[in-house]
C-alpha cells in the first residue's frame, strides 16, 4: 500500500495538494481531484480516517433527512436514492445515515440538533417546498447541505432536480395525440415545489392544445390517488386520461378506475411519475416517467462532497430531463 508521501512524489504534486485532493477541497481543480483518485485507486492507497477526522475536525458523515414519521421508510424512490448516496460517499470514505423529522413546527428541531452538534458534515434536503424554512436555515447558519429539488428560496444553493414542468407539458401532448380531449391531474400538494411544476405543466400544455383539463389535489401516495381518482371518476362526463403526480398515485387511481368496472389504457389511459418497481408489474403495467434515481444519487453525494469542501453553491445546480417510459396503461382514446 502507497503511502501519502509516494502517492504525491509519483504524481509530482505537493503532499498538501494529494492531501486536499484526497479530502475534496473546493480548491483543487476538478482536473487534479480526478487524477489523483485515480492514481490513489491504482495505488491502493486507504487515507488514514483517524487522522483525517481529527485533521479536518469532520465526522465523514453525510445525513439525509426524510420529512416522515420516524420508521417510516418505505418510499421506493428514497430507498434507491440512499443506495447511490451511499455508494458514492463510501468511495470516499464518508458514512450516509438516515433520519427521519416529523414534517411540521418541530422540524427544524432536527436540523438545529445536526448543526449545532456537529453531528454531520452535510445535509441533503429532500422533498423541497416552494417556501422552505430548511434552506433557510441551512443557508444561514453556513452549513453544507444540497437538496433534491428547486425552491423560491431566493438565495443560491446546491441542487440537482428533474425538468417535471417539462416532463408533464410533453406527457399532455402525448395524451393529445393519441386523441384524448379530456384529462384529469391528480396533483400533489401544491407546497412541494415538485408538484407545483409538474401542475404547471400540466395546465400549460392543456391550454396550449384547447382541452378540458380538471385537477384534483391530494396525498402524494396511494390512498391520495384513490380519493382523488373517485372525484374525477364520479362526475357525469368521465376523463378519457389520467396524470398522476407520482406513481403512487398512479396505483391507487387504478383501483379507483378497476372499481367502477374500467380497464385501465383501454378505457382510461393513466400516466405516472417515479418509475418505481412497482409500475412495471402492476396491471397493465403502468406509462411513467423517470428521473434516473441512480444517477442522482450520486450527483447528491458528489455536490455534498463538494460542499464540504468549500465548493460554490452556485457551481453545483442541475436540473436534467425526465425520461418518459411508455407501457401498457398509456392506450388511445376511445371513440
Amino acid at each position: 500500500m502507497s503511502s501519502l508521501r509516494v502517492l504525491a512524489q509519483t504524481l509530482g504534486l505537493s503532499i498538501t495538494t494529494v492531501s486536499r485532493a484526497l479530502d475534496g477541497y473546493g480548491d483543487v481543480a476538478l482536473a487534479t481531484r480526478e487524477r489523483v483518485l485515480a492514481a490513489a485507486e491504482a495505488a491502493g492507497y486507504r487515507p488514514n480516517s483517524a487522522a483525517r477526522r481529527l485533521r479536518r475536525g469532520l465526522t465523514e458523515i453525510v445525513t439525509m433527512v426524510l420529512p416522515a414519521e420516524p420508521g417510516h421508510f418505505n418510499e421506493p424512490l428514497y430507498i434507491e436514492l440512499m443506495g447511490s448516496i451511499g455508494e458514492r460517499l463510501a468511495e470516499q470514505g464518508y458514512d450516509l445515515t438516515l433520519i427521519a423529522a416529523l414534517p411540521g413546527p418541530d422540524e427544524l428541531k432536527t436540523y438545529r440538533r445536526l448543526v449545532d452538534g456537529r453531528r454531520t458534515d452535510a445535509i441533503i434536503v429532500v422533498r423541497t417546498r416552494r417556501e422552505d424554512a430548511r434552506l433557510r436555515y441551512l443557508t444561514d447558519s453556513g452549513f453544507p447541505f444540497v437538496a433534491m429539488g428547486r425552491s423560491d428560496f431566493p438565495e443560491p444553493y446546491a441542487f440537482v432536480d428533474g425538468d417535471g414542468e417539462a416532463a408533464f407539458h410533453d406527457a399532455v401532448l402525448r395524451l393529445a395525440a393519441l386523441g384524448h380531449r379530456r384529462i384529469g391531474h391528480l396533483a400533489a400538494p401544491s407546497a412541494f415545489t415538485f408538484a407545483h411544476l409538474r401542475r404547471s405543466g400540466f395546465e400549460r400544455a392543456s391550454r396550449q392544445a384547447g382541452l378540458s383539463a380538471e385537477i384534483v389535489e391530494d396525498s402524494a401516495n396511494e390512498a391520495g390517488g384513490y380519493r382523488a381518482a373517485k372525484l374525477l371518476l364520479a362526475q357525469p362526463e368521465l376523463p378519457s386520461a389520467l396524470l398522476c403526480a407520482t406513481d403512487s398515485m398512479a396505483l391507487g387511481a387504478m383501483r379507483a378506475i378497476r372499481e367502477r368496472g374500467l380497464v385501465v389504457g383501454r378505457d382510461i389511459a393513466i400516466i405516472g411519475h417515479d418509475n418505481i418497481p412497482a409500475a412495471a408489474f402492476s396491471d397493465p403495467a403502468l406509462a411513467t416517467m423517470e428521473l434516473p434515481i441512480a444517477a442522482t444519487g450520486r450527483r447528491l453525494a458528489e455536490m455534498a462532497l463538494a460542499r464540504i469542501g468549500g465548493a460554490d453553491p452556485r457551481d453545483l445546480t442541475e436540473i436534467n430531463a425526465v425520461e418518459f417510459i411508455a407501457r401498457a396503461s398509456l392506450g388511445e382514446a376511445r371513440t
